[in-house]
């Protein structure tokens, strides 16, 4: 099933339920989708395309939750970590930082990368290798870590 006729159903049964807050996250998917797809008139949206605006919204979320937090708004930060694990449900789970620091290896090796001058080309695969299973930034931090050992 496609990420929007899953979404679509979903969006049923938070209705049949009354979930608010899985309604509004769903609602969100719902949105960036179609407008992704006004914005690439010619071309169907990949599974890739979908992921990355799937992480998107997660990230939204949790740096407005953040951001929330820190002017001690925890009832709007709450709301925030909801809408995203609602929308995480939908992404392939993430891999472990052991699991990302060995694919990170296995690169590093694969293109015989010594130190911090090669970080752009690692990174390149890396995050096309990790797109959807990893968070950027922990990528990077391992990248980081691995090329300067």
């Amino acid at each position: 099933m496609s990420l929007e006729k899953e979404v679509m159903h979903q969006m049923k049964e938070a209705m049949k339920s009354k979930d608010t807050i899985a309604l509004e996250a769903l609602r969100a998917i719902k949105s960036a989708i179609l407008l992704e797809k006004t914005k690439q008139k010619d071309k169907e949206l990949t599974s890739a395309d979908e992921m990355k605006i799937l992480q998107k919204l997660v990230k939204q979320r949790k740096d407005s939750a953040e951001i929330y937090r820190q002017q001690n708004r925890d009832d709007l930060a709450e709301t925030e970590l909801a809408q995203a694990a609602v929308i995480e449900k939908f992404l392939p789970t993430p891999l472990t930082p052991d699991e990302v620091e060995l694919v990170v290896y296995n690169i590093i090796k694969e293109v015989g990368a010594a130190s911090m001058k090669d970080m752009g080309r690692v990174m390149g695969i890396a995050s096309k290798e990790l797109a959807g299973k990893a968070d950027g930034k922990m990528i990077s931090e391992i990248v980081k870590k691995k090329l300067s050992e």
